[in-house]
């Protein structure tokens, strides 16, 4: 099942998207990596979805990724009385830890990390932001606040403190309990909520021990102040609109994408850029013009990958979504000008031998008009450097490690496949165009770029290159 593109398509799963036939649909109309919500649905529910995937994997004879998304940490109003309670512009409005239903005086708030961050000036956005307040004054039990955006508020509805730093792990009991869940049926990328420090990121990683990728998604305004030390300690990015939409600005989150994007790719670390893309599609089945253009800016950025949300989990047409966000990505990628943008937003290559390797073997692919590059790899850095030089064709990612193979479904450009390790110099070149020609990468008469390490099979030993003729 080989793509006719370079960025990758990311499809969260729910009740429109649960049955062996629509997953299968899905993956040929072109998802590339299905996403489990673990904010919704049972576990035995997300276990069946991995063993249709796992079956979809051999019918196919193609990597599949899934990518486990905890719910993380959720600050929500307590309930009320007398049912949803107006707030006007300039009104006073307390909020305490007393669990008894909130009044026209009180409003039962019960997260004690709130009231250890608050201080004055610091800023309660309730219900996506629809209902602003700021804090005028608190104590240990009690904070007060003025009303500056009038609005409703009712029943747990949640709660944003985008200028406060809440002395909280990222992690609730219950995500805990879902990580262990998921490692044991074998999810290759966990994603992290609400990261704010990459101690966050370190921690998750000591759990997981290797067992799957670790994703940060940043969606709140503390993580972009320590946005590099982030990237650095992830193996992936999320760009996670919503929240951050909700937390800063709109306006601010546009440029704040394209930073994120080019700062992830000079670290090599995948990237997806979620939420609201073609929203439209839960209801409809054509997108807004406006959400195409979303989708294609994203492209536009380099994003590794794009994602659907409640359009392929919940929606009225899920495989339209899919098929929609397919025809975006080719119709980008065959601008002359994304090809532009991809060559003047490179980075020179670190001073290593394998990014040496990489940026050689691009620029040989470019120079040949060779049909793909080949990387041998065993934990993928080797494919990671090799993408992140955005090269004008193909990377096939030959592994004798099957969760390798499917971590790198997610990454730009990358068609990987499970394959032995090559035994000598001959094998290297002979199995390279041998896989090349049963993925239809290339034909006879091509020529191929081969980068591998010697000696061969050892993690991060890359330092040959080799042109290849199919």
């Amino acid at each position: 099942m080989r793509r006719n593109r370079f960025t990758k398509i990311v499809a969260t799963l729910g009740p429109a998207s649960a049955t062996t036939e629509r997953l299968r649909t899905l993956f040929e109309a072109g998802a590339d990596v299905f996403r489990l919500n673990f904010s919704h649905g049972q576990h035995e529910d997300h276990r069946q979805r991995v063993e249709q995937l796992r079956a979809l994997e051999k019918e196919f004879k193609h990597p599949i990724a899934i990518l486990l998304d905890l719910q993380g940490p959720k600050l929500r109003l307590g309930t009320f009385a007398k049912g949803p309670m107006v707030l006007k512009k300039g009104q006073a409005v307390r909020f305490d830890m007393n669990p008894e239903p909130g009044t026209p005086e009180r409003v039962p708030l019960l997260h004690p990390e709130i009231f250890k961050a608050a201080k004055p000036g610091g800023i309660l956005l309730i219900d996506d932001g629809k209902v602003r307040l700021r804090i005028v004054s608190h104590d240990a039990e009690t904070i007060d606040t003025e009303v500056e955006v009038a609005g409703t508020i009712s029943d747990r509805k949640g709660v944003n403190l985008p200028n406060l730093v809440l002395p909280m792990s990222p992690m609730t009991p219950k995500d805990h309990k879902d990580l262990a869940f998921g490692l044991s049926i074998g999810v290759d990328w966990i994603a992290l909520s609400f990261v704010q420090h990459a101690n966050d990121i370190a921690e998750l990683k000591k759990m997981v021990a290797g067992r799957a990728a670790v994703m940060a998604k940043l969606e709140k305004p503390q993580a972009i102040e320590h946005l590099d030390e982030i990237i650095e300690q992830s193996d992936g990015i999320m760009v996670a609109r919503g929240d951050l939409g909700v937390e800063m600005p709109p306006e601010a989150v546009p440029p704040l994408q394209k930073r994120i994007l080019a700062a992830a790719r000079v670290a090599g670390r995948p990237t997806i850029v979620a939420t609201q893309m073609l929203e439209s599609m839960i209801n409809a089945p054509t997108p807004t013009r406006a959400e195409v253009s979303d989708v294609a800016t994203a492209v536009y950025d380099g994003t590794d990958a794009v994602m659907l949300s409640a359009e392929s989990a919940s929606g009225s047409y899920p495989v339209e979504a899919v098929t929609m966000m397919d025809r975006i990505l080719k119709s980008v990628e065959t601008d002359p000008l994304y090809r532009r943008l991809m060559d003047a937003s490179r980075h020179e290559p670190e001073a290593t031998t394998a990014d040496a390797i990489s940026a050689a073997a691009r620029q040989c692919a470019h120079t040949l008009s060779a049909a793909a590059i080949v990387t041998y790899t065993n934990t993928g850095s080797t494919t990671l450097r090799a993408a992140r030089e955005r090269p004008d064709v193909r990377i096939l990612c030959l592994t004798p490690n099957l969760d390798t193979a499917r971590r790198m479904t997610l990454t730009w450009g990358v068609h990987p496949v499970r394959t032995e390790d090559a035994h000598n110099f001959g094998d290297m070149v002979q199995r390279a165009v041998r896989v090349a020609r049963q993925q239809g990468m290339a034909k006879e008469g091509e020529r191929l770029v081969v980068t591998a390490g010697v000696p061969f099979g050892t993690p991060g030993a890359t330092n040959i290159l080799r042109i290849a003729y199919v």
